[in-house]
């Protein structure tokens, strides 16, 4: 078998807030999906956190090392590709790129062998695992509002994040976390401040402070509370902070990762499949983080074919027991056929299906795809 074609759908019409100072737009196309065809008919399909065009330009330079490629040697493929971008922007869209080309593969491994994707990483530990429902911080009536409705559709566990917090004074930050604890009651709640918005203005001693506040309210995780590269930061953060820690969602590859897993700055480290490097990466991060007592529960901002790639690495890597669902976004409820399901728990099962288990609606991608014919089986 080999690599025919790699073809690249972006998603616009219903692109989420992102709660960024430059907020994004319902047309701003900041996700690609890709799809890598092969001569025996066989296709898989990935999710990249960037824009199409980002996505086009990277392939134009690594189609030469796919194209011909056997598609089911999926390490040594990816690996070709980061080695090849050295010194044509390795960590940035070309890694983006090679994150969905890698969950592609993985996506045709699994068809061919006949088996999910999770159990060619290492197995299934797990056969569902719980979501948590990650959604922005608003005021206090419509994000309490939403946060009830979703307790309503099953779910047992959340995160608000960005917004104002961090941006406006300590009473706002614990006037939003006091009215999400009351909403959702005793279930999991984590805070994220996103430190990775551009001149993110929260301080060390912020973060110091806010993690004593969290506490009090029984927080899961305070994430991103500092600019992504603080790393000493976020040591000071970590050995004096009574809330687990957490971070990595913007860092790519797993040379990036080392340092911070190395100094025991998170408890918890948030890779993002879509951006980091694909499931190659994410796995051998968890192992890594594995071994110093780090848990990872991975970034999930992304589209259903990411969430469908994140199930699969929660089967193979112990202890991720948590993954992120962007709520209210059509790139992930409608882009899968049969759409996701949250069981009597609150948990999604993870598919056991040959590759990532799942397959595109057709008519999701002609609503929302900017390239409507886009890998989808014709009836």
């Amino acid at each position: 078998m080999k690599i025919t074609q790699v073809e690249t759908c972006g998603l616009r019409g219903a692109t989420p807030e992102g709660g960024w100072s430059n907020e994004l737009n319902p047309d701003d196309v900041v996700h690609t999906l890709v799809a890598i065809h092969t001569d025996e008919g066989v296709t898989g399909i990935g999710s990249a956190f960037t824009t199409e065009s980002l996505v086009r330009g990277a392939l134009d330079l690594l189609c030469p090392h796919l194209v011909g490629q056997e598609p089911v040697e999926v390490e040594r493929i990816t690996e070709t590709l980061h080695q090849t971008a050295f010194w044509m922007g390795r960590g940035g869209a070309l890694t983006h790129a090679t994150s969905a080309i890698d969950i592609a593969l993985w996506d045709i491994a699994g068809q061919v062998m006949g088996q999910p994707a999770g159990r060619l990483l290492g197995g299934r530990h797990r056969e569902r695992v719980r979501p948590y429902a990650s959604v922005l911080m608003d005021e206090a009536g419509p994000m309490t509002d939403n946060l009830s409705a979703l307790v309503d559709q099953g779910f047992t566990a959340f995160k608000i994040g960005w917004w104002k917090f961090g941006r406006v004074d300590s009473r706002t930050d614990e006037r939003t976390v006091a009215a999400a604890r009351a909403a959702i009651g005793d279930r999991l709640l984590a805070i994220d401040a996103g430190g990775s918005e551009g001149y993110f203005p929260g301080t060390l001693a912020w973060a110091k402070r806010t993690a004593r506040m969290l506490a009090d309210y029984d927080v899961a995780w305070f994430e991103e509370a500092l600019a992504p590269d603080d790393i000493d930061g976020y040591a000071e953060l970590r050995a004096s902070s009574p809330v687990p820690i957490s971070g990595g969602e913007v860092l790519t590859r797993r040379q990036s990762f080392v340092p911070y897993l190395d100094r025991r700055v998170f408890d918890i480290v948030q890779p993002d499949t879509t951006k980091g490097g694909g499931l190659s990466e994410s796995r051998r991060i968890g192992w890594y983080a594995e071994d110093r007592g780090i848990r990872l529960i991975p970034h999930g901002w992304n589209t259903g074919i990411g969430l469908a790639a994140d199930l699969q690495l929660a089967s193979a890597l112990p202890a991720t027991d948590l993954i992120e669902y962007k709520t209210g976004s059509a790139y992930v409820d409608d882009l899968i056929a049969g759409g996701w399901h949250l069981d009597d728990e609150g948990y999604l099962d993870i598919p056991d299906s040959p590759g990532l288990g799942v397959s595109l609606d057709r008519e999701a991608i002609e609503k929302y795809g900017t390239r409507p014919t886009f890998a989808v089986p014709q009836a």
